[in-house]
Formats: C-alpha cells, sequence, structure tokens
C-alpha cells in the first residue's frame, strides 16, 4: 500500500511561484506513474501534469511552459514547480500515483490560492 503526504500549498499573488511537494512511503516499488491532479470549486478534478518511473512527462495544455514536474532519483517524491501563477489556477492539488498495474492513490490535497 502507498502512502502520500503533500506540502508546499499556499496563497500567492498572480504572477507568483509556489513548488508542490509530495513523498511518498510504503510499497514505492509498485509506483509506475506519479503525477498531480488539481480541482476547482464547481468543476472536475483534472490532470495538471504527470512523470513516469523513466521521466516521460506530460502536462495539461493550460499549464504547459509555466509548471514542470520532476521526480527524485530515489523516485519516491514528486515536485511541482509552478510559475506564473494565475488566478486560474486556484484549486485544490492532489498528488496521485499509478502502480505498474493502474491501481490509483491519492493524497489528501493541498490548497493553492493565486490572487489577482
Amino acid at each position: 500500500q502507498v502512502h502520500l503526504v503533500e506540502s508546499g500549498g499556499g496563497l500567492v499573488q498572480s504572477g507568483g511561484s509556489l513548488r508542490l511537494s509530495c513523498a511518498a512511503s510504503g510499497t514505492i516499488f509498485s509506483i509506475n506513474v506519479m503525477g498531480w491532479y488539481r480541482q476547482a470549486p464547481g468543476k472536475e478534478r483534472e490532470m495538471v501534469a504527470s512523470i513516469t518511473r523513466s521521466g516521460i512527462t506530460d502536462y495539461a495544455d493550460s499549464v504547459k511552459g509555466r509548471f514542470t514536474i520532476s521526480r527524485e532519483n530515489g523516485k519516491s517524491t514528486v515536485y511541482l514547480q509552478m510559475n506564473s501563477l494565475k488566478p486560474e489556477d486556484t484549486a485544490v492539488y492532489y498528488c496521485n500515483t499509478k502502480s505498474w498495474s493502474g491501481i490509483p492513490t491519492w493524497g489528501q490535497g493541498t490548497q493553492v490560492t493565486v490572487s489577482s
């Protein structure tokens, strides 16, 4: 079983930056993909960025060029560097992992608020 702990959310002004972190523990050897999703009030949860164990990344069109996902060499921590933040980036951000068999695990979520 995988357990995820997120950190790094907060309040920032438009144009500012934040860095989210997600540390995985437990059966980390089972993790293939690590990523971030977000959910704004009244909206569905959406994928923001993901990175495979081999380093292949994927981004939502809305964050390309502004957000960067990375994964530490030990492959149990994933980061999301968010630059040029916009008010529309305001949401609860959730860390997500997928095992080699596709089983997902979710973190508890961290609030990101961007003021205009």
